[in-house]
């Protein structure tokens, strides 16, 4: 079986969210009624990309600037504080991940398996890899990181290409087809492999230490499969992440030591804050645990069918929108309704994310909104 029919067979649990809807229609969502507005959030600006279509790209954000990229290979910087580009250019080639990015050199992954690297926002590099990549590169310390669908993690030169290290890995047959684990956390390069979150020396590939928050289970490779998936929430030396269908934890990364695991059946990453943790279940039921325990504080049942992103929180707000393109703003306190905000109708194509105090979401067919609080 190569590499590509593993992820495929592993998109197809997620595109079901890990349940079977052979035979039956998809459960209809319930009417969320009107919306009684609590917290005044305005549109401040919208901006075009190429369309997003089928592939799980995620949106980069660095300092005021958010980096989104399109299916056809459209790759555009934009000012977070009024939308206006701050260059765009095309790799002419469809793309399978998000873009990466450290101000300098900006990084993706085509379809036909080249990590591209854009200097100034052009096309200044191309690297032919032996697998093809699904999580967005992540571009720090002047070298591009990259964990590839057969769990090889690899280093580049960011300002050329260059090859400087490559650290296969085997094990698990399958892979998801959506993006994952690739971070660094303080001078630690940080993913995910399987269901453990794994810290790498940024220098050589060495591993510093694994820790588990899911162990596979199940009689066959699907039902096995608890890969981490993006996005994840970090604060300081703690992350937090979320293994597939599986369940959410955090961990000390200054340590390698697990601080909490708790059961979670969901198939996008988690958003957190200082006191809080929220994800969205795979059946819209969106939940909040205690950062520091993960004690479960509520969960909000009304979104149930409604195939909501990982959450945002955002001041007083948990944020994440839905495949009807709608954005909504529930009360971090308890998840009561706070605001609903209107994009394009096409479905979100990304966790919602915050530059220059705006709240940017993109649609999958290629709107970029900008809100902002009255």
């Amino acid at each position: 079986m190569t590499v590509g029919r593993w992820a495929a067979s592993a998109a197809l649990v997620t595109a079901l969210g890990g349940c079977a809807w052979f035979g039956t229609s998809k459960p209809k969502p319930q009417d969320l009624g009107p919306n009684v507005v609590k917290l005044d959030i305005r549109q401040a600006w919208s901006a075009r990309v190429g369309a997003i279509k089928d592939v799980s790209l995620s949106t980069h954000v660095l300092g005021d600037a958010v980096y989104v990229s399109a299916a056809d290979g459209t790759v555009v910087a934009l000012n977070a504080r009024n939308g206006q580009d701050l260059w765009r250019t095309t790799v002419g080639k469809p793309l399978s991940s998000g873009v990466g990015s450290d101000g300098v050199t900006t990084a993706v992954v085509t379809k036909s398996n080249e990590l591209i690297g854009i200097i100034d926002g052009k096309q200044a590099w191309s690297k032919r890899l032996e697998a093809g990549a699904y999580t967005a590169p992540l571009v720090a310390g002047a070298r591009v990181f990259l964990v590839t669908a057969d769990r090889t993690i690899a280093a580049y030169d960011a300002r050329t290409g260059q090859a400087l290290w490559s650290q296969p890995r085997t094990g698990e047959p399958l892979v998801l087809r959506q993006p994952g684990v690739l971070q660094a956390v303080g001078n630690t390069l940080v993913t995910g492999m399987a269901g453990r979150l794994v810290a790498l020396q940024p220098d050589n590939g060495a591993v510093l230490w694994e820790a588990p928050l899911a162990s596979p289970r199940g009689t066959n490779d699907v039902e096995r499969l608890v890969d981490l998936v993006g996005p994840t929430f970090t604060q300081g030396n703690v992350v937090c992440a979320r293994a597939f269908q599986a369940s959410v934890g955090c961990v000390d990364a200054a340590r390698g030591q697990v601080l909490w695991t708790q059961t979670a059946r969901g198939s996008v990453g988690v958003g957190g804050d200082a006191e809080l943790l929220a994800g969205t279940e795979s059946n819209g039921v969106v939940q909040a645990w205690d950062r520091a325990d993960g004690k479960k504080l509520w969960s909000v049942e009304r979104f149930q069918h409604r195939r909501l992103t990982a959450p945002l929180l955002l001041g007083r707000s948990v944020i994440m929108g839905d495949d009807a393109g709608l954005v909504h703003v529930l009360s971090k306190q308890d998840g009561s309704h706070l605001n609903r905000l209107q994009t394009d109708g096409s479905g979100m194509a990304a966790a919602p994310v915050v530059a220059a105090d705006t709240l940017v979401v993109v649609t999958r067919n290629g709107g970029v909104y900008g809100f902002r609080p009255e």
